[in-house]
């Protein structure tokens, strides 16, 4: 049986990208079907108010990347953390990428803020500092590409911390075997980061702008965080 993941679309995307992209919800599509483990998935856009039924079961729920705050106080944000708090609490599997991972950390004790270090785009590249056995294929070092002003600069008190850089010292984190998180986009490609970093090019200003156009020239294992996900939420399953 396929692994069933509802996706929680927390975001739409440029209007200019959206006929080469889509969005955030088929992008985490597009990325999936290019690892090996089978799985099937339902996008809902929770900013549109959007969510499944209670009787629909899944084996995890994916929170994307959003250019909202997560300690935001939007409607939509104080709805989707009830949402998030009730499966947590009834033992389902959670994983949140960029505004996700930064909300699941906030929700289970953690802290999220504005970083000091200011915005990071582009690849960015973290050491791994464990590496739980779903981890593979296994590596020391991850290129993620980065869209990000905000950071978790405080981690939940059970969280393990499982790739890092001076840049963003909590860069992934997962909680036993029922949340697992990175700040870093697996879903995006260079195209996308390329494209967003020319709409926002004097949002960025030039210097940091440059140095993301730079950092493109090196390749991203967002495909191999895919697996990864796939592995934990197939833990245990036969």
């Amino acid at each position: 049986m396929p692994l069933r993941i509802c996706i929680l679309e927390t975001d739409n995307i440029h209007p200019d990208l959206v006929d080469q992209f889509q969005g955030y919800g088929r992008m985490f599509q597009r990325l999936f079907a290019r690892q090996p483990i089978a799985a099937e998935f339902e996008v809902f856009n929770v900013v549109a108010g959007q969510y499944p039924d209670d009787q629909q079961h899944y084996d995890a729920y994916l929170i994307t990347g959003s250019k909202a705050d997560s300690f935001g106080s939007d409607p939509w944000i104080a709805t989707l953390r009830v949402f998030l708090l009730k499966r947590y609490q009834l033992g389902d599997k959670l994983m949140g990428v960029c505004f996700g991972h930064q909300l699941l950390a906030l929700l289970l004790g953690g802290k999220t803020e504005r970083a000091t270090q200011g915005w990071g785009v582009g690849v960015h590249h973290y050491e791994i500092s464990e590496q739980p056995a779903w981890m593979q294929p296994s590596t020391e070092r991850l290129a993620m590409l980065i869209s990000h002003q905000d950071q978790v600069t405080v981690a939940p008190d059970n969280a393990t911390i499982l790739a890092s850089s001076e840049f963003c010292p909590i860069g992934a984190y997962c909680i036993g075997d029922q949340v697992l998180c990175f700040q870093g986009h697996p879903e995006f490609d260079h195209d996308y980061s390329r494209s967003v970093l020319e709409i926002r090019q004097d949002m960025y200003g030039q210097q940091v702008y440059q140095r993301g156009l730079t950092s493109l020239q090196h390749e991203q294992q967002g495909h191999m965080v895919a697996e990864w996900m796939m592995r934990f939420v197939g833990q245990g399953k036969h």
